[in-house]
């Protein structure tokens, strides 16, 4: 007779090896922990303001009996004639993440090559992983920019797939157009470039639209990632977006996602929210402010904080990173120490209100004895 461990299942290695993603702790986890009910929520990068009121009138009239629309016609539709862009070159994901993982299953097998920079989303190095690809990183200058020389370098080595996320999430900052172009100059024939502009609606004047450089050039194999994660409130609902340069890149991705993957619900939300664009832009520059508050506030105490156009700051502590965010949390405050190898010591905080902001700023200079 066999023993337990002989019949036990191995995974794949490529899966055992997997480094986990960061997703932090919960609201409901912080109150447990802090023992305080008035939680500030600063880890996620969600929008403090909610989503446009039209979309608790969109889902009031939801039919949760029936499926979803497999397709995301209307979604697909509202978004390519917002882009001018035509619907089977777009891809709806349950959050931008799915289509991520979608990229990777698609186009990576087993010793394949992804390029992308470091510190990183985490999922741009997880799911090449889970496909067997072997990921290269780039880290970012000593001054919070982007090595385009050495990413240059690694272009024209023909990497099969480039994840590259403009602004950067962890670090916040932006590519300009003539390093854009720098890197596309670069990218072989035989390279997908994935551009993940997540934060796309939140960067500040002077920086380019990444779908238009990257449409501007017929020869160039690409999607360009974003969400309504973020500057549109729908978080929860998870509804993300892939804009291919051909309808053969995004049938494949098509092909790489389960049937019915983003909810009936999901789909409706979208839909409400990119009609109501006053409401998303004012809600957008709300943040841009209180981001250069809190950046100038931090600064003032002494803390290193990278350039920024998104909705989150990245801080250098210039200390273990994770003991700060522990002595916050016992505080009520909800932050991500960043766990990737050699960028220990930097937290990145989301911009929340006014209010927690505030508290976040008070809290993190006792605690490193700067206030």
């Amino acid at each position: 007779m066999r023993s337990v461990h002989e019949n036990a299942l191995s995974p794949r290695p490529e899966v055992t090896a997997l480094p986990l993603y960061n997703a932090g702790i919960s609201v409901a986890a912080a109150q447990a922990i802090s023992g305080r009910q008035d939680i500030a929520a600063l880890a996620s990068n969600e929008n403090p303001y909610g989503a446009s009121p039209a979309v608790a009138a969109a889902l009031a009239g939801l039919n949760p009996s029936r499926y979803s629309d497999s397709a995301s016609s209307a979604l697909r539709l509202a978004l390519a004639d917002r882009l001018a862009t035509a619907p089977d070159r777009i891809v709806c994901g349950n959050g931008s993440e799915e289509l991520i993982a979608a990229l990777s299953r698609a186009f990576l097998g087993r010793g394949d090559s992804v390029l992308t920079i470091s510190p990183c989303f985490g999922l741009h190095e997880i799911e090449p992983l889970a496909a067997g690809a072997r990921v290269i990183k780039v880290p970012i200058s000593a001054a919070f920019d982007y090595d385009v020389e050495a990413l240059v370098r690694e272009l024209m080595c023909g990497p099969k797939l480039v994840f590259i996320s403009s602004p950067s999430n962890p670090v916040g900052t932006a590519l300009a157009r003539p390093d854009l172009e720098r890197l596309l100059d670069a990218v072989q024939p035989s390279t997908l470039f994935v551009l993940d502009e997540a934060y796309f609606e939140l960067i500040g004047p002077g920086y380019p639209d990444g779908l238009e450089v990257l449409a501007s050039r017929p020869n160039l194999n690409f999607v360009v990632l974003r969400t309504f994660s973020k500057a549109y409130g729908l978080a929860g609902l998870r509804v993300g977006y892939g804009i291919s340069s051909d309808a053969g890149i995004a049938r494949a991705m098509r092909a790489a996602l389960t049937p019915f993957n983003i909810n009936a619900a999901a789909q409706a939300a979208a839909v409400a929210a990119l009609q109501d664009d006053d409401w998303m832009r004012e809600s957008a520059a709300k943040i841009k402010r209180d981001r250069a508050i809190l950046t100038e506030q931090l600064e003032g105490m002494g803390v290193r904080v990278a350039p920024s156009q998104t909705n989150f700051l990245f801080l250098d502590l210039a200390t273990d990173a994770a003991e700060v965010a522990d002595a916050l949390l016992r505080k009520g405050i909800i932050v991500k120490p960043w766990q990737e190898a050699g960028y220990t010591n930097f937290l990145r905080v989301s911009i929340g209100t006014a209010e927690d902001n505030e508290r976040f700023a008070q809290e993190l200079g006792r605690i490193l004895g700067l206030a």
